[in-house]
């Protein structure tokens, strides 16, 4: 099973490298076996080129290796806070992809102006607040994971599947790492349309909230009719 993970963990790795998400190193994709309490996360610094799934490595849910002869990424700690925070995911990408990446260091919500929006996230994308000088000399990682599950006090995590980290770049997440890597490409692209929307006309008005109601549930939950059964 965990077998399975690392190579699935792999794959979702060399997606965002496919999909134009990532630059040298800069981003990691991990998956959690549930039943296991295991993490398998990217190696931190590893090329993309180079990585095989034996450099995969395996962490428990406090970020202490059991498998693998790599440290694994230096985001571990935050990948972890999130799945202790937010129980229904499965797998986490982060990225600093380059609007969704604009839109954080401007410390700026992604609006929601139009469907595609709508149809992958429940309404605007948040951004979190800046950590304090003493959560960055603390543990830096770990306390970026818990201002993101405090951004989501009262926000389900499984409507609105990413978010912005203030002044550094997006985590999204999904049922598993390969989704989760969707769930990334989507974001970047309605950052794209919403910086275009902006440039276009300052004063756009966000979606209408039945807009959004509708487009959203057509793809998610019980009544979803959107695709083959």
């Amino acid at each position: 099973m965990l077998e399975d993970l690392k190579n699935e963990v792999l794959h979702a790795n060399m997606d965002i490298v496919k999909y134009g998400l990532v630059t040298l190193t800069w981003g990691n994709v991990s998956g959690i076996s549930r039943s296991e309490g295991i993490v398998a996360i990217k190696p931190s610094g590893v090329e993309y080129g180079s990585l095989t799934v034996n450099d995969i490595v395996l962490v428990d849910m406090d970020g202490r290796v059991v498998e693998g002869t790599l440290r694994p990424s230096s985001d571990t700690p935050t990948h972890c806070a999130l799945y202790a925070a937010f129980p229904g995911i499965g797998g986490i990408t982060h990225t600093h992809s380059l609007y969704s990446t604009v839109f954080a260091q401007a410390c700026c919500e992604i609006p929601c102006y139009g469907t595609t929006h709508a149809d992958g996230f429940h309404g605007a994308i948040p951004v979190t607040r800046f950590l304090t000088e003493e959560e960055v000399a603390g543990e830096y990682e770990k306390n970026t994971g818990k201002i993101i599950a405090e951004r989501f006090t009262g926000v389900d995590p499984m409507s609105i599947p990413g978010v912005l980290v203030a002044g550094h770049a997006p985590f999204c997440w999904g049922k598993d790492a390969r989704d989760s890597v969707r769930t990334g490409m989507i974001m970047e692209r309605v950052a794209q349309m919403a910086y275009l929307t902006l440039q276009l006309r300052p004063e756009a008005k966000e979606l209408p909230d039945y807009f959004i109601q509708k487009h959203y549930f057509r793809k998610h939950g019980p009544e979803a009719y959107y695709g083959q059964k």
